[in-house]
């Protein structure tokens, strides 16, 4: 199952096993042909995927109810890219 909620200019999408979160992922601003090239880990349990040019496209959450906003938004901050907020995730405080 997966629930996908628009942030900003950004998809934060969830998938869950047996009713928990199991992973996420942000997908973040990206041209309709952008590919994943390359993923670093930004943080525990935070991957960034790149393009061949070296774009940030998206950030896989590994452990979603494990990983916190703060670690999020510290990864977002070294992209150069917008805080995701509480008010953008209140749709799914259900998952936490």
């Amino acid at each position: 199952m997966k629930n996908t909620v628009k942030t900003q200019n950004v998809y934060l999408e969830f998938t869950y096993h047996d009713g928990e979160p199991f992973a996420a992922y942000l997908r973040l601003p990206r041209r309709s042909d952008d590919t994943v090239d390359s993923t670093d880990e930004a943080e525990l349990d935070l991957m960034v995927d790149y393009t061949a040019d070296g774009r940030p496209i998206g950030i896989e959450i590994l452990n979603p109810s494990q990983s916190s906003l703060n670690a999020l938004n510290r990864v977002l901050k070294s992209l150069e890219l917008d805080y995701i907020t509480v008010k953008n995730l209140s749709p799914l405080t259900f998952v936490a």
